[in-house]
């Protein structure tokens, strides 16, 4: 009754069979404590992470186990470890990936993504660019683009999928670039785009625009080229050659 009343649950659901373990094995007052505060805290961890993954709009199947690495360039494979590390999000350090259609920026984004709410427990949004820029504008009609922002800000990592895929409105792209002045050296934000920085006065209608957005985002980033070929058309050559 105490315990549940202390909000801990595991410990209420196994004390009594962890007296009776003590009890036969003679531990003491120490190790039965340990033990109980060690399930406890262990259980939190795991309903942590199931919340964080369930509240990120992470695929399930879009993990690095599922991703054939070795179709990544050299240079991008090499960063994962360091990457998984986690010292980029504290940092407020942004990760840019760059490249064609098809060539496995999205599964990498996710994947890395997927890593650190697992492996950090690192607040982390997944969410196209077209689907946050068409948020954004709606809250900013509504007159309540400041709380949209605030809630955003709540993200430890915002990972903003295939900017530069659809044509946006030049109010489109002042809310987003007021998104990325919100985020700058406070939350790392990582962005897939099929065009590089030259071309963003395209994204954003407006060469100063476009030119002061790069800014921000390069001041404090880690950029990846995916100068890779088509993922499929790997795996279509992989298949014929091994028939």
């Amino acid at each position: 009754m105490y315990l549940k009343s202390f909000r801990l649950p595991t410990m209420a659901a196994i004390v009594d069979d962890a007296v009776k373990t003590a009890q036969s094995e003679d531990w003491g007052y120490e190790r039965l404590l340990t033990y109980l505060c060690e399930c406890e805290q262990q259980d939190r961890q795991q309903r942590k992470i199931a919340r964080l993954l369930k509240q990120s709009g992470l695929p399930e199947d879009k993990t690095l186990e599922a991703a054939n690495m070795k179709l990544w360039p050299v240079a991008i494979r090499r960063m994962v470890p360091t990457l998984l590390e986690g010292h980029f999000v504290p940092l407020a350090e942004n990760v840019l990936c760059f490249g064609l259609p098809g060539r496995g920026k999205t599964h990498f984004m996710e994947a890395l993504g997927r890593e650190l709410v697992l492996r950090h427990q690192y607040r982390v949004l997944n969410i196209r660019a077209a689907v946050l820029i068409e948020r954004l504008l709606r809250a900013k009609n509504e007159l309540r683009l400041e709380k949209e922002l605030k809630r955003l800000s709540r993200c430890d990592v915002v990972i903003v999928d295939e900017l530069g895929y659809t044509e946006h409105r030049r109010d489109e792209m002042e809310v987003f670039f007021m998104f990325l002045g919100q985020c700058y050296e406070q939350r790392s934000v990582m962005i897939s785009s099929n065009l590089v920085f030259d071309q963003w006065d395209r994204i954003f209608k407006d060469t100063m625009l476009g030119m002061a957005a790069v800014d921000r985002l390069v001041h404090h980033s880690i950029v990846l080229a995916f100068d890779n070929e088509s993922i499929r058309d790997q795996k279509a050559k992989w298949r014929q050659q091994n028939k």
